[in-house]
């Protein structure tokens, strides 16, 4: 599951956000009647039916594992959080007819009727995360059910078990992320190109638009994430320990950037900053933070599931400072001379921006889960009861067979991403013939071609 997941998350910043930076270049073009923009608009298009294709298989594949792997947790609270996986599979749905007509509508309907039959896709998208982190915020803060004497779900209120506490904060930091995400990524591709010397208005527009999305939501997400960091500090504070390493609970709590916790409480190794936790989580030193020790051993994450979670949570936060960074540099030189800055060190930080944003996805998907254990139910459901008693043996049979199929999925995905970009390229050198929109230029037929009846 664990693998399955790493690998499907990164697909979800496309999945979700390529579909409204598409439509937002798509916008520029009709709007300015600019065909470049209208070239990129319909080439990113394409490349989004191409992951939302890949999406398909590493979507289904969880599913099933849902139902293979989790059946204690399936079979129990299914009819409480199951709702949101429902949303998910509508709008999974949605999008696909969607995207269908989006790239049908190229040749065959008017401009701006394409767009507006376009703009539902980023709504579909959205509410595809919607019901994705109504599931998993009812995992962290389960609500919406009463127990029974036998300890089962009943009385089961829908709009509790999906506004869950922790749904706002997470829902609006995975959507900012994810969009920042895509938006950094793309750039990135023509960001490469600028530093080997395509200068022409395709690659700039091709980076411009993209990076001012990301370099917009850059802040916004950093302040998006130290309000849910302090969500966790409120409504799960064991959480809240494991990911800044806290073992007893005080006041004048110090921040550790890395570190490595020990079973005696002791951390070693990392940059010690006296107070700074107690500071960020309540706005003063005398603020007091709960510690890993105030809870039994048995209920909370082990020093090595705390330290997996407070790694990923710093290369989280360093990485968004660093972005912070870049998006001023970006901004101070277009607010002073309106151009992109000069310096080839700045695309050279672009092009790396977007891997280093989805090396956040995958520290963020840690964070949530790796900080949560033992539970996959909040206090309610542990790993130990919800995992299937499949034999160890048969694990690592279906382990090894999705690793095949992820790695046929994933090659297959770069594969044809790169013969598209090679066919592009080979189109940028010949003259223009052909528009996004309109008939398509059929070329003269030649003499042999007019003697065998056009064969």
């Amino acid at each position: 599951m664990a693998f399955t997941l790493a690998s499907h998350i990164l697909l979800v910043p496309f999945g979700v956000a390529l579909p409204a930076i598409t439509l937002l270049m798509h916008y520029r073009g009709l709007r300015g009647r600019d065909a470049v923009a209208l070239q990129l608009a319909r080439r990113w298009s394409a490349v989004m039916a191409v992951q939302f294709a890949i999406g398909i298989v590493t979507g289904t594949v969880l599913s099933f594992e849902f139902g293979l792997l989790w059946p204690g947790m399936m079979g129990r609270w299914g009819d409480v959080f199951g709702l949101g996986f429902g949303v998910e599979a509508w709008a999974f749905f949605l999008e696909a007819v969607l995207i269908a007509i989006y790239l049908y509508g190229w040749r065959r309907l008017k401009p701006w009727t394409h767009f507006w039959l376009g703009l539902p896709l980023p709504l579909a998208a959205l509410m595809g995360a919607f019901g994705i982190i109504a599931a998993n915020s009812w995992m962290n803060t389960p609500r919406g059910f009463t127990l029974d004497a036998d300890g089962n779900p009943v009385h089961v209120n829908v709009r509790q078990a999906v506004f869950t506490p922790m749904f706002g904060p997470e829902y609006w930091h995975f959507v900012a992320g994810v969009i920042l995400t895509a938006g950094y990524v793309v750039a990135g591709v023509y960001a490469v190109g600028w530093l080997r010397g395509r200068r022409d208005r395709y690659h700039r527009l091709g980076f411009t638009v993209p990076f001012t999305v990301a370099t917009i939501l850059t802040p916004v997400q950093f302040m998006l994430g130290d309000s849910i960091a302090r969500s966790v500090f409120h409504k799960q504070p064991v959480k809240f320990a494991a990911t800044e390493i806290v073992w007893k609970t005080d006041t004048h709590v110090p921040e550790y950037m890395f570190g490595r916790l020990h079973p005696d409480g002791t951390i070693s190794g990392g940059l010690k900053i006296p107070q700074l936790d107690s500071i960020l989580a309540g706005f003063s030193p005398d603020t007091k933070v709960t510690g890993l020790t105030s809870v039994p051993a048995s209920d909370r994450p082990t020093p090595t599931q705390a330290t997996i979670a407070h790694w990923a949570f710093d290369i989280m936060v360093t990485i968004g400072s660093l972005l912070i960074l870049l998006a001023l540099w970006y901004a101070w030189c277009w607010l002073r001379r309106r151009d992109l800055p000069r310096s080839p060190w700045f695309f050279r930080c672009a092009a790396v921006a977007g891997a280093a944003c989805l090396l956040t996805v995958e520290c963020g998907w840690i964070t949530t889960e790796v900080g949560r254990q033992p539970w996959i139910v909040y206090q309610n459901m542990r790993v130990s009861e919800a995992v299937t008693d499949t034999r160890a043996s048969s694990l690592w049979a279906m382990l090894g067979i999705v690793v095949v199929v992820y790695a046929a999925v994933f090659g297959t995905f770069l594969a044809v991403v790169l013969k598209m970009r090679t066919r592009w390229r080979i189109a940028d050198e010949q003259p223009e013939g052909d528009t996004p929109y309109g008939p398509r230029v059929v070329a003269a037929p030649t003499a042999d071609t007019a003697k065998g009846g056009g064969r």
